[in-house]
């Protein structure tokens, strides 16, 4: 029996996928559909089982993209996504969405100013912060949408360059050392970020809220990080627990 035109279709595809970087734009429907002499349908097809197996990636208005897995970090090492981009060969970009300074809220004024012995003074006050927001990318890829906070006292980072700058970079060049961090890890589906991701609302997103301290323990940075579930991952490593001899 005569293997489907559209199954000798995939195979070369296959091989051809082989050969090429994570992130690669790959050719449109009608473009291999020229190519191979078929129908867009016929091409479709071939496409499905790369997607299925995640080889390949359909980003809505922009096209499709070669996969290689997901960007990982070790959750033991505080690496901004700015220096993860270049460790993977990636051009890290961002797309400002937001950047303000305005009023915190009870979650920002806890993590930036409150301390155990002024808690109840600070939560009394109406404190300021440095809000950036961003769309986070992997060279064209969206790959999170990420909402930092910074003391006010910081406001000079909303003049430095947000789009493909490392502001971990700028804080070190105002004194300020990233130094200590704590993340919490949840998860959602990315519901109203979903337009500026390229993803569909129910697309699963992994949540990380973060909270940093610079070289003298005080508080730097409230970050809210949502990545796409499917193009960013987190890697644990971890010892095994011994049973207590009796």
């Amino acid at each position: 029996m005569a293997q489907p035109l559209y199954e000798r279709i995939e195979k070369q595809l296959r091989r051809r996928l082989d050969s090429a970087a994570d992130g690669d734009p790959f050719p449109s429907e009608p473009r291999l559909a020229e190519e191979f002499g078929v129908s867009r349908m016929t091409v479709r097809a071939a496409l499905a089982g790369l997607e299925r197996d995640g080889m390949l990636e359909r980003v809505p208005g922009r096209g499709s993209f070669v996969r290689k897995g997901a960007a990982h970090r070790p959750v033991g090492v505080l690496l901004s996504f700015h220096d993860q981009a270049l460790a993977e060969g990636k051009t890290p970009r961002s797309r400002v969405l937001k950047a303000e300074v305005r009023a915190a809220t009870a979650q920002e004024s806890a993590a930036l100013y409150q301390t155990e012995d002024e808690g109840e003074e600070a939560s009394q006050n109406s404190e300021q912060v440095v809000a950036i927001t961003r769309v986070r990318l992997f060279d064209e890829l969206p790959i999170a949408i990420e909402r930092a906070v910074f003391p006010a006292t910081l406001s000079a980072l909303l003049t430095t360059d947000l789009e493909t700058g490392s502001l971990h970079n700028a804080l070190r060049r105002l004194g300020l050392t990233p130094t200590l961090g704590s993340s919490l890890l949840t998860a959602r589906t990315a519901d109203d970020d979903a337009p500026d991701l390229g993803v569909a609302a129910t697309t699963p997103m992994l949540v990380e809220t973060r909270s940093i301290v610079d070289q003298h323990g005080d508080p730097l940075e409230y970050t809210v990080s949502c990545y796409v579930a499917d193009r960013y991952a987190l890697r644990v490593d971890f010892s095994v627990s011994q049973p207590e001899r009796s």
